[in-house]
């Protein structure tokens, strides 16, 4: 006999016992984002794989080593979205949403990258993007934190998180302090790991990210992007620091906060924590406003951010922040004997019409009475509706509570709607 086909390592199913967490964390979203004037975009999850190497940057890991590319029977290369910005900014070209135009957009869905699965990185994962186009001081940049933290608030993880921000300055500045790094890491070639030696004259900025442990003295030590920032870029930082200040909102400015994607400039963010281990980064963003014309496209500023999920549901059930219950029945519909089987069906179906929000479950598979009332009482419902041969003769179901351990009682069929309506309000 062969064995059980299981999943693809690094890409995990999400069990009915974890989807309410997720579904709780959506609903914020979309409570959340309208009010800022967001409007959701849904956007394919594969796409040429030139868009990503324009981009992410070729001498990137996500590029090198963790896309997920094939060529397809027309002989096109086509990739798993590693991440969401791309093809965001993709569909804003092609469908003339960008130029001259304010847009403020936001998707969601699975992103894929061949990465050594561990806790809180997945080889399919889930992100929350955030796109604002056509704005280009810091005051978006401002609105967009204090947006991700109004979220971090909602959901009660405010106090488990740390914003860190930095700025990259423009790609001009970026040149000539890449020739500084060039220099300085050339002066210490042993001490360099393989990685840092490939990008050393590639994309020099990636080293200051390394997580090499060997290599943290020399990087701390290197020429600091902070004190080579174009008057521009140092400007826009200040005032958006301003902005924040203002807000009330803390940050640590982190001159080694560099980001993974080379298509940032001037602002970068991350919110972090230290109870995830090595993937402390639950949110990160940031300007990218030479991207819309790297990717063919006329110049529009823009900036956004994303959301990882997964690492988001594991913060909050470490820190049993916002207590999210499961989404179960609230009555449960026990029917004995074939005419109650049929006449059960019929005022289950009136129930849910007179009734929308009601969340009902029919016993359905036959049963027992007994065997009937175990599984009401496992599907976690607080009522049970009981109807059997004597209910029927009566035109009568009894209701019998099931948690909060109250005496049962008998309704007629026309009192189960107005009794259910005011009884079942604090449940929903």
């Amino acid at each position: 006999m062969s064995k059980h086909i299981q999943a693809v390592r690094g890409m995990n199913d999400i069990l009915p016992e974890q989807t309410p967490c997720w579904q709780y964390l959506e609903s914020v979203w979309r409570e959340i984002l309208p009010a800022y004037g967001y409007r959701e975009i849904r956007l394919p999850v594969l796409e040429k794989t030139e868009l990503f190497k324009r981009s992410i940057g070729e001498v990137t890991d996500i590029v090198e080593k963790e896309m997920y590319t094939f060529t397809d029977r027309n002989g096109d290369s086509l990739t798993l979205r590693p991440e969401g910005t791309a093809g965001c900014v993709r569909a804003g070209i092609e469908h003339g949403l960008l130029y001259n135009q304010i847009q403020r957009l936001w998707y969601q869905g699975p992103m894929f990258r061949h990465e050594r699965p561990q806790k809180g990185r997945y080889r399919q994962f889930h992100q929350v993007g955030v796109e604002a186009f056509g704005m280009a001081g810091p005051d978006i940049d401002a609105e967009l934190i204090l947006m991700s933290a109004r979220m971090l608030q909602r959901i009660g993880l405010a106090d488990s998180v740390v914003l860190q921000i930095n700025s990259l300055g423009t790609a001009e500045a970026r040149a000539s302090y890449r020739d500084l790094l060039v220099s300085y890491f050339s002066g210490h070639l042993e001490q360099l790991d393989e990685d840092s030696r490939r990008r050393l004259h590639s994309n020099p900025l990636r080293i200051l990210d390394s997580k090499h442990p060997q290599m943290r003295a020399l990087v701390e030590q290197a020429p600091r992007l902070s004190e080579h920032l174009d008057s521009e870029s140092r400007e826009h930082f200040q005032r958006l620091l301003a902005y924040l200040d203002d807000a009330g909102v803390g940050y640590q400015i982190n001159p080694r906060l560099v980001r993974g994607l080379d298509y940032y400039s001037k602002t970068v963010f991350e919110w972090v924590t230290d109870r995830l281990g090595a993937q402390g980064t639950v949110c990160a963003g940031g300007r990218f406003d030479s991207l819309v014309t790297q990717l063919g496209g006329k110049p529009a500023p823009a900036a956004g951010f994303a959301i990882g999920m997964e690492r988001l549901v594991a913060l909050l059930m470490d820190t049993g922040g916002e207590q999210v219950n499961a989404v179960g029945p609230q009555v449960y519909l026990v029917v004995v004997g074939e005419a109650a089987e049929r006449r059960g069906m019929q005022i289950a179906e009136q129930l849910r019409e007179t009734l929308p929000k009601l969340r009902l479950q029919l016993n359905c598979g036959g049963g027992s009475f007994k065997s009937q009332l175990k599984r009401a009482d496992r599907s976690g419902a607080e009522l049970a509706l009981i109807l059997g041969d004597n209910e029927l003769a009566q035109g009568s179901v009894i209701v019998k509570p099931l948690r909060s351990g109250g005496e049962q009682l008998t309704l007629g069929y026309e009192q189960i709607s107005g009794y259910l309506e005011t009884e079942l309000l604090r449940y929903r």
